[in-house]
């Protein structure tokens, strides 16, 4: 099994080089895991309480079973991922459950800050963004898609994102074997992680 990890911040693009990636590989073949279902489960807080967390400090990452999930899978087993709400702030009760694929693609912010799981990738990708595009994108998708107003997600910006960014985030791309700066034009570096997964595949 090949695994990959692909980190950046929040906001950079993650996602649209998954699908970009994905979009000429068999789907059967490969499979996703996001770091954001690994949030701790807090059930023993309060919704308010809930809120003041830290989501973008890798002590929010529940980092053990992330890692044991990822090598129950490259022995072959079948894990059910944890599923989370951004709306209550919390794990539901569902879960994913997750078969074994030739190829894993973990994604998110974090995932290059922990040893053990850094060891589990075989590349490890970083996508760079200008912070300003970062925040826009926040900005659309915490409005769009996660029910907040303007002033919540630029304050939560200022406070906790652009803070965290610069002191875990953006120091893990050096450990990264690709770095693809995200725009619409740099098909390059995705079709080189694309021929190799595609190596990987064809083995």
């Amino acid at each position: 099994m090949l695994i990959i990890g692909i980190a950046g911040g929040t906001g950079s693009g993650k996602t649209t080089v998954v699908h970009q990636i994905m979009n000429e590989l068999p789907e059967t073949e490969v499979g996703i895991i996001s770091q954001d279902s690994y949030y701790k489960e807090t059930h023993n807080l309060s919704y308010d309480e809930r809120t003041k967390i830290n989501f973008d400090h890798p002590r929010a990452i529940d980092f053990e079973l992330l890692v044991h999930h990822l090598k129950e899978l490259k022995a072959g087993n079948v894990i059910e991922q944890p599923v989370y709400s951004f709306v209550t702030h919390n794990r539901t009760d569902d879960t994913v459950v997750t078969h074994p694929r030739k190829v894993m693609i973990v994604e998110g912010i974090l995932i290059f800050t922990n040893p053990e799981i850094r060891e589990l990738f075989d590349i490890k990708v970083f996508v760079h963004a200008d912070s300003d595009e970062r925040l826009i994108r926040r900005l659309k998708r915490d409005i769009a898609e996660r029910g907040r107003d303007m002033e919540e997600v630029l304050n939560r910006y200022q406070t906790t994102l652009k803070p965290m960014h610069e002191q875990f985030i953006e120091p893990t791309k050096a450990y990264a074997d690709i770095i693809i700066p995200n725009d619409k034009y740099n098909t390059v570096a995705i079709d080189v992680v694309r021929a190799v997964i595609n190596q990987r595949i064809e083995k």
